[in-house]
């Protein structure tokens, strides 16, 4: 027999712009914290860098005119994934050297998460992280 997981959930489309990353990355810390996940916390503040990494990168590099994009926040026994979708499916995030100013953020995604990937839909794509829950250090 299955047993029952208790799980919490957020899930928002934002505007595909600067300003729609921001409020998708501050929602983001919020819900955490509301979670039981305070915001100077190892979860709140690895989840919400990596959705400021994912909106921003949905919104530079995914943005298709008139779409928006979609975040999914969950929080499971032992879990927090978080989903950000977009609409174009042509360019799929890939870690790259640093040059300049960019190509650091998947780097950073992967010190911060335990696993993540990308996930086709149609149309676009999906990026997901998870972080584990620490029952020592988390709520």
């Amino acid at each position: 027999m299955k047993s029952e997981i208790s799980t919490q959930e957020f899930a928002m489309r934002f505007t595909s712009t600067p300003r729609g990353a921001r409020l998708a990355r501050r929602l983001v810390s919020l819900r955490l914290d509301e979670w039981g996940h305070p915001y100077d916390g190892r979860v709140n503040e690895a989840v919400t860098l990596i959705s400021a990494e994912f909106a921003a990168n949905a919104v530079r590099h995914g943005r298709v005119p008139g779409r928006d994009f979609h975040l999914r926040l969950a929080r499971g026994e032992d879990v927090v994934r978080l989903e950000v979708s977009d609409t174009l499916t042509e360019r799929l995030p890939k870690r790259r050297a640093p040059s300049g100013e960019g190509g650091r953020g998947l780097i950073l995604v992967e010190a911060l998460t335990d696993k993540w990937g990308v996930a086709p839909r149609r149309p676009g794509k999906t990026v997901w992280a998870e972080v584990r829950l620490s029952p020592a250090t988390e709520g």
